[in-house]
């Protein structure tokens, strides 16, 4: 008798604004995964109260960073709820060489591995412009943006006809350059990590989410096969 398939584990990688969230969201609908980003996994152990949640705990209330040590225990925790049987997409985490080799070493543990690093790959002139020209209602929050989605009259919002809108400090063009710079300085290196291990996966991520999604469930398909 064949053992069974040990659950896939995904790493989704993009800059702000490529949208892995709602992507992770459509392939947590599609094949019940779950979605694990380092904030979210940081406070639910806190939340839990577990050995490592209560070392994250008093580290984040000092005002210092976690140690990848913590994250590792931290995600090993969680690795092991009930709901993660049918597999997971890390969101955020890595983000260095060095925590790629730890998180390695912790699926070698429990016979699982990386199954397919996707990243997913956009223009940043697009970017830029994507992000920001973002604004919102301020009354009910319904989006916009200066190029792809107006109002239909212009300054009342469609949704609740508020004449009032917003837009997030940090979405301009200097601050997204420079998130965007520091993206790239930061992932060139996990790109190379896991291109030599094969299981890199580059997605064209500027098209429609419904395109993007369908190559995502290829690939997706194939790591759990």
């Amino acid at each position: 008798m064949s053992e069974a398939p040990t659950p896939p584990v995904l790493i989704l990688l993009g800059p702000p604004g490529a949208g892995k969230g709602t992507q992770a969201r459509m392939l947590e609908d599609a094949f019940g995964l779950v979605q694990l980003s380092t904030g979210d996994l940081l406070r639910g152990a806190v939340a839990s109260g577990t050995e490592a949640g209560l070392a994250a705990k008093a580290v984040m209330e000092a005002g210092e960073l976690v140690s990848d040590e913590i994250v590792i225990a931290v995600l090993k925790d969680r690795l092991g709820d009930d709901d993660t049987a049918k597999g997971v997409i890390l969101d955020g985490f890595p983000r260095t060489t060095a925590q790629a080799e730890a998180l390695d070493g912790l699926l070698a543990s429990s016979g699982q591995k990386i199954n397919a690093a996707i990243s997913l790959e956009v223009e940043d002139d697009a970017m830029v412009e994507r992000i920001s020209g973002r604004y919102t209602c301020g009354n009910c929050g319904e989006g916009y943006h200066d190029s792809f989605k107006t109002p239909a009259v212009d300054g009342i919002c469609d949704k609740c006809g508020g004449t009032e809108f917003k837009r997030r400090s940090d979405d301009n063009a200097e601050t997204v350059r420079s998130r965007l710079e520091a993206y790239h300085a930061q992932t060139a290196p996990l790109i190379d990590f896991y291109q030599g291990r094969g299981v890199l996966k580059e997605v064209a991520a500027m098209g429609a989410i419904e395109e993007i999604a369908g190559k995502l469930n290829e690939i997706v398909a194939q790591a759990r096969a």
